[in-house]
């Protein structure tokens, strides 16, 4: 099936959206009607412009209030219909959407809006156009497709059909099967939405929420099963109402809106082996085994900071970059790379962020497959040129800016690193830290989403349902996207304004990046000793926190002075417990986590972030606003 996407899903002035709708690969566009009405420029004008970019008009949309009204206005409503036609026969495009009625002067009645489309339908055919009807979920009397295809039915005429669109039915918790009834050729187009899982008016709902197949919790992909079940075979398109996407990137947004329609068909062949849909094999989502390293970009002067911080924590020197200025730390199976080179794409960014972690290699099934399945939904790949003997690692660009590395077990990992950093040599058994349980990136919120689609497209990946983390200086929005080994944790952080800890971090660091990662140990207090041994000093807890605690938790009162000894938060649920310990922040909001999960704990300790976030708001003083 071709994509297209609706004028009115992005931001900007009408050519702007054309131009960012066809560079990211789109088919087709819909005009949305006010983008026309505020275009300086006539209907053929828009017809050119959308020629020269390669893009179809596939749609001109809405035309309201039509069908059912009283014999005193229903000459009006097509004396409006007709006008619309001559737009749409300058502009070069043959279907039109006629949404249901949602006029109080409206009438209803099956068959009298059947008429209505017919004697539509009979001046449409004139002009060689199509109409297509659509059941708005708030229609006051067509308000279901299964209404609005016997509408269809009943008016018995070629130019008149249906348009389905996802949101409107799923939103009402229509059943995606009655869609297997309907002719697929008399589907004119099939507009796509998902939106996220919350009560709410409807129409507040969909005026504001919509977001993009993949970004919500809408069965998106059963609905396309059953409308590719009738035969249909034409145009998947989207119509996204998004208060973020009025206000985003534009060019984002458009290729935001054709990653999520390339991923999803791919996903419904998956589901479905017997449907097929004319885009690109890709290849399947990418199983993750682990985060194989994070690398930081620093500078001479900060590196030595940067490797006290580290050696505090356990980790020590295993080697250095036969031609690079590189080094490398390493605890258990966790490797940190320190890079303080002076050309590069490290040096760049640490001259944009200052000291970062900039780039993470994720250890995958297929190294090649995931570039190559990146690329093809849109992902920019990034290739620097490696060093005599070196090997040449594929990467992708991620959304913020930093780099994801691929590498896989037909690469010898254990050679790479002894054959570029020298075999390590180390004997310090470190403070116990033996894996990397989880990173943490934050963004702006209203960035998020684009995070969360480019992560769950490219990997065989869920994303957990948003929490809300309370801030003193305001709300944060977190989402964990994790594989089901638990091997990937990821969590995102969306921050609203620059008053919040991770709003400071992102004005601190001029943009998104990694602001915390947490290591993995098997015995969290052996651990908070070893580190104290090394003089590492923990982010100080309020005792108020572990006053509240035993009586929250029915704790020992042994149990509670341990905690608070070290500085340790702690969270359970009815799977196991969890343990938690921060580092000191460093430089404009960086730290580090160590946490312990016991039974089958799975969350991320969310009660514990307004106490983190206290804490290390009192650490960096008034630098964070209040």
């Amino acid at each position: 099936m071709k994509t297209s996407i609706a004028t009115v899903s992005l931001s900007g002035e009408l050519e702007e959206k054309l131009q960012a709708i066809a560079a990211a690969g789109f088919y087709g566009v819909e005009i949305f009607e006010n983008d026309f009405l505020t275009f300086d420029g006539s209907p053929a004008e828009v017809s050119r412009i959308a020629q020269d970019l390669g893009l179809v008009i596939t749609l001109y949309q809405p035309f309201r209030d039509f069908e059912g009204m009283p014999t005193a206005e229903r000459q009006r409503v097509f004396d409006r219909a007709e006008r619309k036609f001559d737009i749409m026969q300058q502009m070069g495009v043959d279907m039109m959407l006629v949404c249901s009625n949602c006029s109080p002067a409206a009438l209803g009645g099956i068959d009298r809006a059947a008429d209505d489309f017919m004697a539509l339908g009979e001046r449409a055919a004139q002009r060689k156009i199509r109409v297509g009807y659509e059941a708005l979920a708030w229609g006051r009397f067509i308000n279901d497709h299964r209404d609005a295809w016997e509408v269809v039915r009943r008016a018995n005429h070629p130019n008149i059909g249906l348009i389905l669109d996802s949101f409107h039915s799923l939103a009402r918790g229509i059943p995606s099967d009655s869609i297997r009834a309907i002719p697929g050729d008399k589907i004119f187009i099939v507009q796509l939405a998902d939106a996220p899982a919350i009560k709410l008016d409807v129409l507040q709902w969909s005026r504001h929420l919509r977001n993009m197949p993949g970004q919500g919790d809408l069965p998106v992909r059963d609905f396309v099963i059953a409308v590719a079940a009738t035969g249909y075979d034409g145009v998947l398109s989207l119509e996204i109402f998004n208060d973020q996407f009025r206000g985003g990137a534009t060019k984002t947004i458009a290729v935001d809106g054709q990653r999520s329609l390339l991923a999803l068909m791919d996903d419904v062949q998956r589901a479905e082996p017997n449907i097929h849909f004319s885009v690109p094999d890709l290849p399947p989502p990418i199983g993750v085994t682990a985060v194989e390293f994070i690398e930081f970009a620093t500078s001479d002067q900060q590196a030595p900071q940067l490797a006290a911080f580290l050696e505090t924590m356990g980790f020590v020197r295993a080697g250095q970059h036969k031609s690079k200025a590189v080094t490398l730390y390493r605890q258990g199976d966790i490797r940190l790379v320190v890079n303080t080179e002076r050309t590069g794409l490290a040096h760049s960014n640490y001259v944009t962020h200052g000291t970062s972690a900039y780039a993470v290699g994720f250890k995958v099934d297929d190294a090649a497959a995931t570039v190559q399945r990146a690329r093809m939904l849109g992902a920019d790949p990034f290739e620097q040129q490696p060093g005599k003997g070196e090997v040449m690692l594929p990467g992708i660009r991620g959304v913020g800016g930093g780099i994801l590395y691929f590498l896989d077990d037909r690469l010898d990992l254990a050679g790479i690193w002894d054959s570029e950093f020298g075999k390590d040599k180390s004997s310090a058994t470190g403070a116990g830290l033996i894996r990397i349980d989880h990173v943490a990136q934050t963004m702006d919120y209203d960035e998020m989403l684009t995070w969360v689609l480019f992560y769950t497209s490219i990997f065989d990946v869920r994303k957990n349902a948003p929490v809300d983390i309370v801030d003193p200086g305001g709300l944060v929005r977190s989402q964990v996207i994790e594989n089901r080994g638990g091997r990937l944790r990821l969590t995102l952080n969306g921050a609203e304004n620059y008053r919040s800890f991770a709003g400071h971090f992102i004005t601190g660091n001029f943009g998104a990046s990694v602001q915390h990662v947490a290591f993995g140990t098997n015995d969290i207090f052996r651990t908070a000793s070893a580190l104290a041994e090394r003089k590492f000093s923990p982010l100080q807890i309020s005792p108020n926190y572990y006053d509240d605690l035993r009586a929250r938790f029915g704790l020992a009162a042994e149990m509670v002075n341990r905690l608070q000894a070290h500085n340790i938060l702690y969270d359970h649920d009815t799977d196991g417990e969890y343990f938690q310990l921060y580092s000191p922040v460093f430089g404009e909001g960086f730290f580090l986590e160590i946490v312990q999960r016991t039974g089958g704990y799975s969350g991320y300790g969310a009660p514990n972030a307004i106490f983190r976030i206290a804490s290390q708001r009192r650490m960096l003083g008034p630098d964070v606003p209040a």
